[in-house]
């Protein structure tokens, strides 16, 4: 490529926070780095949160493609590898005929764009491209004539519909769609192989691991192997129903579909995605306490959650980890009480599950750089988690270990996260088709007739 056709990336500080690694993703085109950006990493590299450990990581990083590299070096741009661009700095010229009229100047978004616009002046035989999380950031950048984008190296859908659900639902009956095509010899066995192809045809789409096909007569399998011939599991929806984990059963086939996969021992990682409502906690901590306490698969059970702030509040709440943790992870504790609310004496109940059950809750930024063996971790909120961190905890995950991961795309609390580029929709893209690994969105809400108008009408 042409140094003219080359464009030239300037990276804002939420970016190396989102992804620490975002230097390595702009191909064979050029990354500049604002002194201003290195000095918010500095200011927020410390303390144990999960964005400190971040900027630390990406700080690092920096640190290892410049290395020993002269200034005039560093301002002419750095390799970052083989086949990829430079790396240079932009140090903050203070200029004041680069202030921008009608905007404060003491806003570090402010001295960026100033600056980026006199590099745009110099160069102007080469593209500038201001990459950010921030909308605002980028609105101000284009209403100053400079170009700017969002971060979609991490983005594996274009369009949130076209995030996988777990399943399909083939219209009238699934059978006589696959005899159209070519009779089926079918047998007792739990499993039936037929042609991928076939299959592909039947659902109107691609078939990977662990997919649930559904049809109007309560046929229901799940896709085992995808190879050239497809070993498909067969169910139905009487079978899935009749299910119970710790007392609860299903209330709808999506709830159903879920349970059966975290009651697999073959499945290490389940995504459940669904609205607020839908039954995702409680049926993940079901099946935690069936399989820990009933079957003795799991030597504990680990319950955390993402939560703005919880990195910084925690510290001041008083009392142990368990307890600095109790407000954070209600959710847990109310469907404690919920699985045993028919118990004839439901607090007897609970006092018996928390002496005799390990049950564990965790914050966050504790979870990092640990190993978990034998543990049923539980991760709740995850649409706030960034796709460097969802990778980060999902890495803890030791010997014996599954996990189960909980959120709601349409509940976002992470100020530079969208539904696209939640770790949440990069985890359920990136395990499809991997054979220990599951995602389902749930539908409905369970809660209440008022929760299920709310959640369809507000």
């Amino acid at each position: 490529m042409t140094e003219r056709a080359r464009k030239i990336f300037a990276l804002d500080t939420n970016v190396l926070i989102h992804d620490p690694n975002a230097l390595y993703n702009f191909e064979e085109h050029d990354v500049l780095i604002p002194m201003v950006v290195l000095e918010e990493l500095d200011k927020l590299k410390v303390g144990s949160s999960a964005v400190a450990a971040d900027c630390r990581q990406a700080v690092r990083t920096i640190d290892s493609i410049i290395g020993e590299a002269s200034p005039r070096e560093i301002a002419a741009g750095v390799s970052i590898g083989p086949n990829l661009g430079t790396l240079s700095i932009l140090m903050y010229s203070g200029d004041a005929s680069l202030q921008l009229t009608g905007m404060p100047e003491h806003v570090n978004d402010n001295k960026i764009i100033a600056d980026l616009l006199a590099i745009q002046k110099k160069r102007s035989n080469r593209k500038l491209v201001l990459v950010t999380k921030d909308i605002n950031m980028r609105l101000k950048a284009k209403g100053c004539g400079l170009e700017a984008e969002d971060y979609h190296n991490d983005q594996l859908v274009s369009d949130i519909d076209r995030l996988t659900t777990g399943y399909v639902r083939v219209a009238g009956s699934f059978w006589e769609k696959l005899d159209a095509i070519e009779p089926q010899q079918v047998s007792g066995e739990r499993t039936h192989r037929l042609a991928r192809d076939m299959l592909e045809q039947v659902i109107g789409g691609p078939a990977y691991v662990n997919q649930f096909i559904l049809d109007d007569k309560e046929f229901i399998g799940r896709v085992l192997t995808s190879e050239d011939q497809v070993e498909l599991e067969l169910l139905n929806t009487g079978l899935l129903m009749k299910q119970h984990a710790w007392g609860l059963s299903p209330r709808d086939i999506y709830q159903a579909m879920s349970m059966y996969l975290m009651l697999d021992p073959d499945v290490d990682l389940v995504t459940l995605n669904g609205p607020a409502g839908s039954g995702k906690t409680i049926i993940a901590l079901a099946c935690a306490l069936e399989l820990a306490v009933e079957q003795k698969q799991f030597k504990r059970i680990l319950a955390t959650r993402s939560v703005r702030g919880l990195d910084e509040d925690i510290g001041f709440l008083p009392g142990s980890e368990t307890e600095k943790m109790t407000p954070w992870l209600g959710a847990f504790t109310d469907n404690l009480e919920a699985l045993h609310a028919e118990d004839y004496d439901p607090s007897s109940s609970e006092h018996y599950v928390g002496a005799n059950v390990p049950l564990q809750f965790k914050a966050l930024n504790f979870v990092r750089g640990r190993s978990f063996q034998q543990t049923f971790l539980i991760v709740d909120e995850a649409q706030n988690l960034t796709p460097h961190q969802i990778k980060t905890i999902i890495t803890r995950a030791g010997e014996g270990t599954k996990v189960v991961c909980l959120g709601n795309l349409a509940q976002i609390d992470t100020p530079y996260l969208g539904a696209l580029s939640s770790g949440l929709t990069y985890m359920a893209e990136r395990f499809k088709g991997f054979q220990h690994g599951a995602s389902v969105t749930l539908q409905g809400v369970s809660r209440s007739r008022l929760a299920a108008f709310a959640e369809a009408n507000l």
